[in-house]
This record gives structure tokens, sequence and C-alpha cells, in this order.
């Protein structure tokens, strides 16, 4: 394996900036109401616990790759980190999910009502970060920010739509083209197409230029997403969810698409008979699901294709006319190795 320890000291440093701009600058402390108190407090609570940090540092290095400089893109790289924590709020909420980040969800600490309003807040206050672009960027390229915004919310939130009607109307007719369109849509676009498009575009840099990272970031972020399904079921404690969350849930995953495809007849029976269970019921088969995953080696196959598509994007990377730091290009490059043999 690769010598990752630089990039990973050098993503934690992004991070540790982005953090310190959100929660000493951009997030508000404290209020002389309690109950406006307590709203401070669910918005500083996500942001708090940490995380990986990878789309701010793809949005700091992208514009660093592009000949732009670092500061150029911190606000717009904390913007996508507050878009982070209110659609996880959100998410929570919608999945039924236990623990984010090794803690409760919001929603599990507080009243789902509270959490949810709690994410709007953010939500609004993403939009107010970026509006303060304008006096380091000018306003051409702060509203070419926010229109990547708009459209990486429009994304996301129709991935999500699909995934949720997929489970709330048990429907498993699904192919693995129908989980990519999916992926593409809920993760891509978040986690890799417009955090290094917003890097380009806060270093000024040509649709023309930013034009492959669209295949690219697909790409990654869908080899992202399989293999975050995959630490999922296999992960240890540094992954930060309920182990096997996904099966409770009833996420469509590529895994259990596979799955299903290969099961016997009475196997499929079987299937669908747990998933139609209600959650905490389903809690007790979870080690027969997790059998049937291990009898037909559907790990080892939904790991073959997020290598397979990560190392498809690493080679539209290579195309693309970066103008900048060579170190930055490289670091791109080895995050996006490094996003399907990490451990958490």
């Amino acid at each position: 394996m690769p010598d990752y320890g630089p990039m990973l000291e050098e993503m934690k440093r992004v991070k540790g900036r982005v953090d310190a701009l959100i929660l000493d600058n951009l997030l508000p402390k404290s209020h002389g109401l309690p109950e406006v108190d307590l709203l401070y407090r669910m918005m500083r609570d996500y942001p708090q616990r940490g995380g990986k940090g990878m789309r701010p540092f793809l949005c700091v290095t992208s514009c660093k790759a592009f000949a732009g400089d670092e500061d150029e893109a911190l606000l717009t790289a904390a913007s996508l980190e507050l878009f982070q924590n209110w659609i996880l709020i959100h998410d929570d909420i919608e999945d039924g999910s236990e623990m984010r980040r090794g803690s409760p969800s919001l929603h599990r600490i507080y009243d789902w009502r509270l959490a949810l309003n709690a994410g709007d807040a953010l939500h609004a206050r993403m939009w107010k970060v970026l509006l303060t672009n304008t006096t380091l960027l000018g306003e051409t390229r702060t509203l070419a920010i926010m229109k990547e915004f708009a459209e990486m919310i429009d994304q996301t939130t129709e991935g999500q739509h699909m995934e949720l009607s997929w489970v709330l109307s048990n429907n498993w007719r699904l192919s693995e083209d129908d989980y990519y369109s999916m992926c593409t849509k809920k993760t891509s676009w978040y986690t890799a197409i417009s955090p290094m498009r917003l890097g380009g575009l806060a270093a000024g840099a040509t649709p023309e230029s930013l034009a492959p990272l669209a295949e690219a970031g697909t790409k990654l972020g869908v080899g992202f997403q399989i293999h975050d399904d995959i630490l999922n079921l296999s992960g240890g404690k540094k992954y930060g969810k309920q182990s096997a969350d996904d099966l409770l849930e009833g996420k469509r995953t590529l895994i259990l698409i596979k799955l299903l495809a290969s099961l016997t007849r009475e196997e499929k029976e079987r299937f669908k008979e747990i998933f139609e269970m209600p959650r905490e019921q389903r809690k007790e088969y979870v080690d027969e699901l997790l059998g049937l995953i291990d009898k037909y080696k559907v790990l080892a196959y939904a790991g073959e294709r997020s290598s397979g598509l990560v190392s498809q994007a690493i080679s539209i990377l290579r195309t693309v006319g970066w103008t900048g730091e060579r170190q930055a290009v490289r670091w791109i490059e080895e995050l996006s190795a490094f996003a399907v043999e990490r451990d958490w």
C-alpha cells in the first residue's frame, strides 16, 4: 500500500483550518434566550464531532491545482462542511440512523423536530456564508460558486428521494445501473464532483478545464460510496456508525442488489421476508443476512467494482488541464486511491 501519511496530514491540516473557521467565526456560540441557546448548541454538535474532511480537502486542493490560493477556497470549503452537516442531520432522521461519528444521532439526543430545525438553520447559514465570498472573490466567481451549490443540492436530494422511495415501497426490482444512477446523484455530486469543481471556480478556472471533473467525480463518488457500503458491514469502531446499519435501514446497496441476484428461489423469499419486517425486528436477523453475504462473496465483488471505478477516475483526472501546484494534483490522485483503501 502506498504511503498516504503526508496526504492524510495535509487533509488533517485543511480540515483543522476549516473547522476553526466554522466553530470560531461562522456559527453562533450562545444566546441569552435558553431556547435559541439550545438551537446554537445543536447547530454546533455535528461540526464539533469531526469527520473525514475529504470534501473540504478536495475543494481547497483543487483550487491550488488550478493555480488558486488556499484562502480563496476556504469559505467555500467551510460551506461544504456546513452542507455535509445539515444534510446528515436530515438524512439520519429520514433513515432512522442511531449513530453518527461514534455518538448518538442528533435526533436520538433531542426531539426529531428540534433536530430537523437545527438542520434547517445550518442550511440557511451555509448560504449566508457563501454570500460573504463576494469580498474576496467578487460577484462573478461568488455567483458561479452558488450556482454550483444549487446544482449539487438538486442532485443530492433527487438521489436521496430515489433511495427513500425504494425503501418505502419495498422495491427490490433494481439493477446495478439503478444503483449507479441513484449513487451518482446522492453521493458523487457532493462528495467529489462539486468539491473539485468548486475549488476550480474559486481559482477562476475556465468551464472547459472543469468539464472532465464531472466524469471523474462521478466515478470517484460511486467508488467511494460502494466502499462505504462495504465498511458499513465490515468496519470496526473507526467507521463511526452502527455496524450493519444499512441492513437495518433497508438501503438498496450494490451489495444487496448483487446478493439478491445470486440467491436461490427459497433464499430470495427469505430475503424479502426479512426486509418486510420493521427495523427493530430485523435486528434479530442481521447475522443471517451477513451469512448470505459471506456465502456469495458479494463484498469481494463490490470491492472490485469500487476499485475499478476509482482507477478509471484517476485516469480521467490525469487528462485535466491543471495549471497550478503539481503536489496538489498528486494529492487529489492519492486521495482518490485512498477512498477505496481506507478503513473509516
